[in-house]
């Protein structure tokens, strides 16, 4: 008699993408890591090998949304929860946030939302015991949910409150409540393309647009690598705010110019593409590697240098791009972990390490050279401030205003001191996901 054997059970699809997520969540939210260390290199997760690249994008985005609408979920299940989310089981408070997410701003059939999330508790020790309430509550999520949207909507529960109070305390109480709008939104993917008189024909073969800028939108999803023209060097991703300061150089023919803090290199790459001979420097083996590899699949060619900035020994370069190590707080749009697990203190750390960075940039710049200081932060402490400061303790350096006609013609991003500082605000559209730009400031400063 043939012995029988049995499969062993299959899982039910998409449960490992909602797992792995409620994992990168606690992550962040209780552990404080970022979701780049979590999602990539030697300390990602290790169940995202094991995801196919559907579940893997749909993982991503479920950790997106819930990270970028933090508050407003928080919110909801307080109303919808009579004693409050359950404090002992992790594992519950996920799958009620993630079974939220999809029932709210996902396109996800209810019932698939709900059944997923209930297995996820089911799944769970300490958690099981919630796996009714979890039901009971999503259920009433579908039912309940949008009206309870709806009555918060004019408030910013998604944006910290430390950082709302020091937006509207910069920007104004208008401008501060139209950042946190925009930020809410999932933002299009931006590209660089190589050939500026190509960036038509690219939109199209992406299903983008070409901004005033010449960066190409667009609001196509999953793998980058997979994009027609990733493999062949045809482009590459960077923010359309990001690809700006690099402008500010004008002509770069012939010039050296160092990168001074360098990684993972969009700029770098328009240095090099614009004409420079670049010296890349950075501290971090790993992110020069992946420097050096982006560079190798462009075909552009950089000297790269691992060490620390402030310790860079060369000298006399006609220009330095300082993209200097901050906050953060200007790319929540992309990295909304960036809003739960900076504080106010982080700034005040980061800018000791900013007035070094700048203070040797001006150091090893050649007289009549060109030094551009940028920063993705949206805190002036990190920007003007830091300008301000450099100019009053070193008068060989002075600015050198840039003009809305270097910029595309935008002059909404140009301040009265011709700075640069977008907002993600700027740049609207009729459809959000096309709107926006990363937070940036910048400024061009000649040496005397």
């Amino acid at each position: 008699m043939s012995q029988v054997r049995y499969a062993p059970p299959t899982e039910v699809p998409g449960l490992a993408a909602r797992r792995i997520a409620a994992d990168i969540l606690d992550g962040v939210l209780h552990k404080h890591r970022t979701l780049d260390d979590q999602l990539e290199g030697a300390a990602a997760h290790p169940g995202l090998k094991t995801l196919s690249d559907r579940d893997r994008a749909l993982m991503r985005r479920l950790v997106a949304t819930i990270l970028r609408r933090l508050g407003t979920l928080g919110h909801i299940l307080s109303r919808l929860l009579d004693r409050g989310v359950p404090t002992d089981a992790p594992r519950a408070q996920s799958a009620l946030l993630i079974g939220a997410a999809q029932i709210l701003w996902m396109d996800v059939p209810d019932h698939a939302a709900v059944d997923l999330s209930v297995r996820m508790v089911q799944s769970d020790r300490k958690a099981a015991k919630y796996a009714g309430l979890v039901n009971a509550v999503l259920r009433r999520c579908a039912r309940e949910g949008q009206p309870l949207i709806d009555e918060v909507a004019a408030q910013t529960l998604d944006i910290p409150p430390w950082l709302m109070a020091r937006w509207t305390t910069h920007y104004g109480e208008t401008a501060a409540k139209e950042m946190a709008v925009a930020l809410s939104y999932e933002p299009s993917l931006d590209l660089t393309v190589k050939s500026e008189a190509d960036a038509d024909a690219w939109a199209m073969r992406l299903h983008g647009e070409v901004l005033p800028t010449g960066s190409v939108r667009t609001l196509l999803q999953g793998s980058v690598t997979m994009l027609p023209g990733f493999d062949d060097g045809q482009w590459w991703v960077q923010d359309a705010a990001a690809a700006l300061p690099a402008r500010l150089f004008g002509d770069l023919k012939g010039k050296r110019i160092v990168d001074l803090c360098a990684a993972p290199g969009g700029k770098t790459a328009q240095l090099v593409h614009g004409g420079a001979q670049v010296t890349a420097v950075d501290r971090s083996p790993n992110r020069v590697a992946r420097l050096r590899e982006n560079l190798a699949r462009l075909s552009l060619e950089a000297e790269t240098v691992v060490v620390d900035g402030t310790e860079y020994p060369g000298e006399g370069f006609d220009g330095v791009l300082l993209d200097a190590p901050c906050s953060s707080t200007g790319t929540i749009r992309r990295h909304p972990d960036v809003a739960w697990l900076k504080q106010d203190s982080d700034i005040v750390m980061l800018t000791a390490l900013q007035r070094r960075l700048l203070h040797k940039a001006a150091s090893i710049l050649k007289p009549g050279g060109t030094l551009v200081y940028c920063t993705c932060s949206l805190e002036p402490e990190e920007g003007e401030q830091a300008i301000a400061d450099l100019l009053a303790k070193d008068s060989s350096m002075r600015r050198a205003p840039a003009d809305a006609s270097e910029v595309a013609g935008l002059a909404e991003i140009v301040t009265p001191e011709g700075d640069l500082r977008t907002l993600p605000s700027h740049l609207p559209h009729a459809d959000p996901r096309l709107s926006g730009l990363d937070g940036f400031y910048a400024a061009r400063l000649i040496k005397s």
